[in-house]
């Protein structure tokens, strides 16, 4: 029986979410690409204003979490007519197949891009056993 293969899930996760909250602050779900190469699978998400103390990406077992906070930019002297830029929580769950190394997990943040490179496990191969006399 053929199976597709689904390294990477969109799903929700199968755990609540441990954290309630306490700020009265919007919550936003950053949009996302997902890409495979050979190696890896690599998320890229945009998450406007965002720099690698705002943003953490957590492995719990096999789900992966992202969850930053951008604060609205102190600009002195100048007045915000019009904004597209979200301020606020960002959140995002991913549920990952067994098909991702685990130890292997990378992260980076450049220019409100956060880029997660999700290393692929070496395939196991077939190996012959050697039968012995009984």
């Amino acid at each position: 029986m053929d199976q597709e293969y689904k390294p990477l899930e969109k799903q929700p996760a199968r755990e609540p979410i441990e954290l309630e909250r306490t700020k009265n602050t919007k919550v936003y779900t950053p949009k996302v690409d997902i890409y495979e190469t050979r190696e890896a699978i690599v998320l890229t998400a945009d998450i406007p204003g965002a720099d690698e103390t705002s943003v953490d990406v957590i492995l719990d077992r096999n789900v992966l979490k992202i969850n930053a906070s951008v604060e609205p930019a102190d600009v002195q002297g100048r007045r915000v007519y019009y904004a597209e830029h979200d301020v606020g929580d960002y959140q995002r769950t991913f549920t990952l197949s067994e098909d991702v190394d685990r130890e292997k997990i990378e992260a980076t943040v450049k220019n409100g891009v956060l880029r997660v490179v999700l290393r692929k496990v070496e395939p196991v191969k077939a190996k012959k056993i050697a039968i012995k006399a009984g």
